[in-house]
């Protein structure tokens, strides 16, 4: 038998195994080999952190995956506090090495040297607890993935455990949102959702849960950049079924009804946390953020109230899409998948709907028609994530009162205000805008003891 010599192209010259990446000439099975055959060279000190490594190490699937190192901290120069959430501190700093990358013309792994990254050092962090290696467990080793890449372990001189990732390049939402609200038209919207709910697929696709989703967690690659954005921090994410049901964290805005009620987080949850990332997508502002995040607030989001909407300055078929996912009943939100493709079908070059693409059109028009809304945040409105137990602790107690009053104040040209008590209208708070006046709904609770 005769073979042409363009057959053995695509088999490893070292195991006779078809190669995995045939235009790279990568061997799965041989990086791994060599992965192995290495393990003996390096170690962080601590058997249990050896293991970890040594398992997300042989994750690797692809050319383009990157390899998870140990990294000892005098390998990182010039490191610098730049950010404190609410369960770790964030430092910039520049890694020697560098992280390493597969070239195919030298067919080698080399190091792109002096990297700026970002070391996070979860609060707490001397111990080496599940917590902190099952946040970097979450993240990706993926590099097309639209979920932050993170790339070693470190620990610092007074023992405490960071994790290394491509962050510090980045910024967050908010930051990043009011720098360029004039360039932020719907199809750039729509494009920011898709890559928002790309990322949150891949989570969900691997059995997990986020837990702490909301746009402070979400980060874009540069001022500039409308297309490359990033979900992050992973410290609360967990598998499904095995999350801690005692505490509830998060951004209150961004918390589910049923989360607020005391039960456990599902990926519904996560989906509510992505409607209020769809409001703050199509209006720019935070939802709630005119309001104090107490017990009154958690109380009315379990009573259904959501956050304002103008119908004018966002299509109603995006309305519809975000109302299904901030629906009460978790059983009605829509999955990631049919969000996924629901907001395909929305893109503005592909849509043949001309009803759809006029609803676009005139929100758009709205945009460009009116400045960005300048709103000072109540003082007791918090964006970083917190414990929230205080707040719920006695939802309970109050969750089927039907001592509830309401009122209705209606507000026209002629600054003519109107109050109807006692009226039959639910719990339900919304704010209904058209040329002439403003109708506001709203309701009140007895005051928490």
């Amino acid at each position: 038998m005769v073979l042409h010599i363009e057959y053995f192209k695509g088999y490893c010259i070292k195991c006779d195994e078809k190669y995995t990446s045939i235009n790279y000439e990568w061997c799965k099975q041989c990086q791994r080999n060599n992965l192995t055959n290495n393990f003996t060279e390096w170690t962080s000190g601590n058997k249990k952190v050896d293991a970890f490594i040594q398992e997300m190490q042989l994750k690797i699937n692809n050319i383009h995956d990157i390899i998870f190192e140990w990294i000892p901290y005098n390998h990182f120069n010039d490191i610098k506090k730049i950010d404190k959430g609410g369960f770790a501190v964030v430092y910039s700093a520049i890694w020697k090495d560098g992280p390493l990358s597969y070239y195919k013309i030298k067919n080698e792994w080399i190091r792109e040297s002096n990297k700026k990254v970002a070391l996070k050092c979860l609060n707490n962090s001397q111990n080496i607890s599940d917590e902190f290696l099952n946040e970097v467990k979450a993240y990706s080793i993926n590099n097309f993935d639209k979920i932050l890449r993170i790339w070693n372990i470190t620990k610092s001189k007074y023992k405490r455990l960071h994790h290394g990732s491509s962050i510090c390049r980045r910024r967050k939402f908010n930051h990043w949102i009011n720098k360029n609200y004039k360039y932020f038209c719907w199809t750039r919207k729509l494009k920011v959702l898709n890559n928002i709910i790309n990322g949150l697929k891949g989570i969900h696709q691997k059995q997990m849960i986020h837990c702490d989703f909301h746009t402070g967690n979400i980060l874009f690659e540069a001022i500039s950049c409308f297309s490359s954005n990033y979900i992050s921090d992973m410290g609360l994410c967990g598998e499904i079924g095995n999350i801690d049901k005692k505490n509830i964290y998060g951004v209150m805005p961004y918390i589910a009804p049923e989360l607020l009620r005391g039960n456990p987080y599902t990926q519904a949850a996560d989906v509510y946390s992505f409607s209020m990332i769809m409001y703050s997508v199509a209006t720019e502002i935070q939802p709630f953020n005119d309001r104090a995040h107490d017990e009154n607030l958690a109380l009315d989001i379990c009573k259904s109230v959501r956050p304002e909407i103008n119908e004018l300055e966002i299509p109603k078929c995006y309305i519809n899409l975000m109302k299904r996912c901030w629906d009460s009943n978790p059983d009605n939100r829509p999955n990631v998948t049919e969000i996924e493709k629901s907001i395909y079908n929305l893109n503005l070059p592909l849509q043949k709907d001309r009803e759809i693409y006029k609803q676009f059109l005139e929100a758009e028009s709205y945009r460009k028609a009116n400045k960005k809304r300048q709103l000072s945040a109540h003082p007791q409105a918090f964006y970083t994530s917190r414990l929230l137990n205080l707040f719920t602790k006695d939802l309970p107690k109050y969750i089927d009162d039907n001592d509830l009053s309401s009122k209705i104040t209606i507000n026209n040209e002629d600054n003519y205000n109107e109050t109807i008590p006692n009226t039959s209208l639910g719990f339900n708070d919304a704010k209904i805008f058209n040329s002439k006046h403003t109708v506001e709904i709203k309701s009140y609770s007895r005051k928490f003891t």
